[in-house]
């Protein structure tokens, strides 16, 4: 990167989260003023030109002048120095290198489109408030992303929670919102605690404390990590990060909070799933790949959560009737896909014959964390925009054959389903199929079982993905028009200002994973790997990419037959010939009531916890009501002693001649006997 290159990009870095913060402050405060119905302007404005800084920092970025076409410079700009104890100080320091730049892009761009949705979704008096929620939440996700230490990713990842918080619950008169949010909060911060723990223990285990990203996953050796002694302290050190990744981006066992969160609106869940939020768990894991690549053990336990998650989701999703849940349970199971890739880093034998390498699991993961992000957000938008159509009635069971309603809607719609079902040349069929790739290579490593059991699972959750997403397509779209009472007699499509974004996103959901990937000679795989030293050594020198046809003829087969099965269950419930009543399908009632997890929490954690705090209230009570008696008796004694000192002259006269009285009259019959 030339030196005036660097300079002006070195320069730009701090504005990009900078702008979205001073957005938020501004849309607060024009919330709170009679034109709070412009608060949009200033969050438009602020993710707008932070979007358009990430794009041009991008080009910039991307622009060496060399003909390798793997840029591996890292820009790291130190805003202010944060703690400052002595010898020790902490800088709050800026870190852009590829995975940061991807995840910049995806952060910036997805959001800015949400908050032009917004416009025409929010109209009620909080509009304020949402915009600057909405903004700070942004800030905070690039804080997270961009942050050189884990100190500051703490900064971002709590940022991010508080903002989930206060956006889920957005409608906090409704119990089932606040509930929600209170539910989010709680679940993820689990998660949060494990992951401090793991980073006070890597700052324990590396010479000089250190807490840089760039001196401890970068230079892992050199930071005293990968001494033989520590292994065992590293391994739980992760295992510990892994939680709070788990927590972030609702794994097993702490998913549970993802699926209502869909009481917010519907450009929160957009924002949360797509863009921030959930993504962050992805981040660290792929943040801290050299690290987990050194304790084997855990990336198996890593890819079997994964793929646990994407297989149970995937279940829960076949039944559910609300639209936008059945989009929530596929995040869910979409970021275990997320999670299984990662598990494959440095778990592909040095033999095998795949570009990239060790490596390139990291690759596929953030590859399918840049695709979801388009066809999610464009689903979720698309299903906001049949919710503004029909009353805000989101369940699939009171309406039908929008497509005649909503045609532009259900083309978006059905461009979001045909790439998150990965339908061939969509955008989620490449990035799905460099999954598979890895776990099947790594299947050929030290843990062959393990690995091949998560690739069985991957298989069968890619079926049921396309079943469950065309399942949701064809009752909201085709069949006959129904329309609920809350819709009115004039269901209509969206505006404009809301039907732009789906089109933007639509063509990222269509052509966004080839034009990155293959039709560049998978530029963006070659791109990430140059994160680390080690990884881009690997893969300069790995050669031309050798692709898997037998795999990606498997995984297309697979997807048009979840299709062709849910298009055939559609048509066999229209003309009521089934023949199969729902009670007797094996574990229809478990998958529609979610497997009773909600319920099983309930009653091991959430109930005896209860008693135990009931307990403790009580104990508190009862030792506060002694204390306060054994306080209470000298003032009672004293009480009782009060009345003999009551100031009045006469009345101490009075007492002291009787005293003198009773005394004589005792001397008299003592001295009488």
């Amino acid at each position: 990167m030339p030196d005036e290159s660097f300079n002006i990009a070195k320069e730009l870095l701090w504005y990009i989260p900078a702008f979205p913060l001073i957005g938020a402050v501004i849309a607060a405060i024009v919330g709170s003023t009679r034109y709070r119905h412009a608060a949009y302007i200033p969050a438009v404005g602020g993710v707008g030109v932070s979007a358009t800084l990430c794009i041009l920092l991008a080009t910039i970025f991307f622009d060496r002048g060399d003909s390798t076409n793997t840029p591996v410079d890292i820009l790291t700009s130190t805003v202010v120095t944060w703690v400052h104890i002595g010898n020790f100080h902490i800088d709050l320091q800026l870190l852009l290198d590829p995975l940061s730049m991807v995840m910049l892009l995806v952060i910036t761009f997805i959001g800015f489109w949400i908050v032009v949705f917004s416009i025409g979704y929010i109209h009620d008096s909080g509009v304020g408030r949402f915009f600057s929620v909405v903004c700070l939440f942004i800030a905070s996700m690039i804080l997270l992303v961009l942050s050189n230490q884990f100190l500051g990713l703490v900064a971002g990842w709590e940022g991010v929670g508080l903002c989930s918080y206060l956006l889920i619950g957005y409608w906090y008169q409704k119990p089932s919102a606040a509930a929600a949010a209170r539910k989010a909060f709680l679940v993820t911060r689990l998660g949060d605690a494990a992951m401090l723990l793991g980073i006070f223990m890597i700052w324990n285990l590396t010479i000089n404390h250190q807490l840089m990203f760039t001196d401890i996953m970068y230079n892992s050796i050199d930071a005293g990590l990968l001494r033989p002694e520590n292994h065992t302290m590293v391994a739980l050190a992760c295992l510990l990060l892994f939680c709070g990744a788990v927590g972030k981006s609702a794994q097993i066992p702490l998913y549970v909070w993802l699926p209502d969160a869909m009481e917010g609106p519907t450009p929160v869940s957009a924002l949360i799933h797509a863009a921030t939020m959930v993504t962050a768990g992805v981040y660290l894991l792929a943040r801290s790949a050299s690290l987990f690549a050194t304790v084997p053990e855990v990336q198996v336990i890593i890819s079997l959560i994964g793929a646990s998650t994407a297989l149970l989701a995937a279940l829960i999703a076949l039944t559910q009737n609300d639209l936008k849940r059945v989009l929530a349970y596929s995040t869910v199971s979409q970021l275990g896909y997320m999670f299984m890739s990662m598990g494959c880093v440095g778990m592909i034998p040095e033999k095998a014959t795949l570009n990239l390498m060790k490596y390139m699991p990291l690759a596929a993961a953030i590859f399918h964390l840049f695709t979801h992000a388009f066809f999610k957000a464009l689903l979720f938008l698309s299903s906001g925009s049949v919710m503004h159509a029909m009353g805000d009635v989101i369940d699939m069971r009171r309406f039908g054959g929008l497509r005649k309603v909503l045609p532009l809607t259900h083309i978006a719609f059905l461009c979001g389903a045909l790439a998150l079902a990965g339908f061939p040349l969509f955008s989620g069929f490449w990035s799905k199929d460099m999954i598979l790739e890895s776990i099947h290579e790594a299947s050929k490593g030290d843990y062959p079982i393990a690995y091949k059991l998560v690739f069985v699972m991957a298989l069968l959750t890619a079926f049921l993905t396309a079943f469950y997403t065309f399942r949701a397509y064809f009752k909201t779209f085709w069949g006959p028009k129904v329309v609920p009472p809350e819709a009115g007699d004039h269901a209509h499509e969206s505006p404009v200002v809301m039907l732009l974004p789906l089109y933007v996103l639509a063509f990222g959901a269509v052509f966004a994973g080839a034009i990155v990937e293959p039709l560049t000679n998978h530029w963006f795989s070659k791109y990430l790997i140059s994160i680390h030293r080690t990884m881009r050594i690997q893969a300069e020198s790995s050669g031309s990419h050798e692709i898997n046809w037998p795999l990606i003829a498997g995984s297309s087969a697979i997807a048009i037959g979840g299709i062709l099965l849910a298009w055939l269950q559609f048509r066999w419930s229209l003309r009521s010939v089934s023949g199969v009543s729902k009670s007797r399908i094996p574990g229809y009632y478990l998958s529609l009531n979610k497997f009773y997890v909600d319920e099983i929490y309930e009653s091991v954690f959430v109930r005896p916890i209860n008693a135990l705090a009931a307990l403790a209230r009580g104990l508190e009570s009862l030792v506060r009501d002694l204390t306060q008696l054994i306080a209470a008796l000298p003032g009672l004694f004293a009480r009782l002693l009060q009345p003999l000192q009551n100031g009045l002259v006469q009345f101490y006269a009075l007492s002291m001649a009787m005293g003198i009285a009773a005394f004589l009259f005792y001397l008299i019959l003592w001295v009488g006997r």
